[in-house]
């Protein structure tokens, strides 16, 4: 949708046109439950968080100024409504330490992953980013696989420039170990064998 286009609907919306907001709803619902999910690990808890979201920004649209794209406005929305879902169920406690990571180890890490076929690799990664805390795994989703830039990701999470630095790096440095940790000998030694 363009942001002219975006405009258009927020504006009728904004008029009284409440019908005008279910176009919004359809281009980003996706988006914004995709976030949910990621976030959540829990379909009916990301579907319940998306409504949630449409709704808060539903009721904060006159508030919209469009100093960002709506996109990155609805992204932060959601983000700090599925943040709000997972603080109230704090049953899953993602704790990890941080093991010193050198250079070699990465490109060791690196150099097995670069053996394992794509499919397989995607595969891994993403149980592997499954266990990063929730702020961390959303932060290299959101970087990586959204691509979305370092300022848009500091939009939607009011993170300053250098704290999302630090907090990428230090995910990266988890997921990195998380995966040498999870990639076993045995795998290596026999990808490719029959």
């Amino acid at each position: 949708m363009t942001n002219q286009t975006e405009q258009f609907y927020i504006a009728k919306v904004i008029n009284g046109d409440t019908n005008a907001f279910a176009s919004l709803v359809d281009m980003y619902k996706n988006m914004v439950f995709s976030l949910a999910f990621k976030m959540t690990k829990n379909r009916e808890e990301a579907e319940e968080i998306s409504q949630d979201a449409f709704i808060k920004a539903y009721k904060n649209l006159p508030k919209f100024k469009g100093d960002s794209k709506f996109s990155t406005w609805l992204y932060r929305i959601a983000y700090h409504t599925s943040l709000d879902a997972i603080k109230k169920n704090k049953n899953n406690n993602n704790t990890f330490e941080i093991n010193e990571i050198t250079f070699n180890q990465i490109k060791a890490t690196e150099t097995i992953l670069d053996g394992i076929e794509r499919k397989e690799r995607a595969k891994i990664m993403e149980i592997c980013l499954h266990k990063l805390p929730d702020e961390e795994r959303i932060i290299i989703w959101m970087f990586y696989y959204d691509e979305l830039s370092l300022k848009e990701i500091m939009e939607i999470t009011s993170l300053s420039e250098a704290n999302l630095k630090v907090k990428l790096h230090r995910a990266r440095k988890k997921l990195l170990t998380i995966v040498k940790e999870n990639v076993s000998p045995e795998l290596i030694e026999n990808y490719g064998r029959k």
